[in-house]
């Protein structure tokens, strides 16, 4: 079996908003406001890699959980790309990641008591 590759762009929106249980229509709304990693067209569709899905769903959880506005979003993603190195941020949203999933089975009012 081979290894998966982390970086490789596989996944389109669609895919990414079922598995976030997110609208389709929401992540192209943070896509136009600049909250997703930039991607070229692959054929008729974008692609994001299984990494871009970390962020993703870290953008979808601060906007829809935490009620973060766009600007708000941009400058903490300015933050940890300004002030970590890949490996530091890719331990940071793998973080994240487990936190996400341990709250995934809650209502958002439960979540945001937390």
């Amino acid at each position: 079996m081979a290894l998966l590759d982390n970086d490789k762009d596989v996944l389109p929106l669609s895919s990414i908003a079922e598995l976030l249980s997110a609208k389709v229509r929401t992540l192209k709304m943070y896509e136009e406001k600049c909250l997703l990693p930039p991607k070229e067209v692959e054929g008729s569709k974008k692609l994001y890699s299984i990494n871009d899905v970390k962020l993703i769903a870290f953008v979808h959880y601060l906007a829809s959980v935490r009620k973060i506005n766009a600007n708000g979003i941009k400058y903490i993603l300015e933050m940890l790309h300004s002030n970590m190195d890949e490996a530091n941020r890719n331990e940071f949203l793998t973080k994240v990641e487990t936190k996400l999933e341990s709250l995934s089975g809650k209502d958002v009012s439960d979540i945001e008591m937390i």
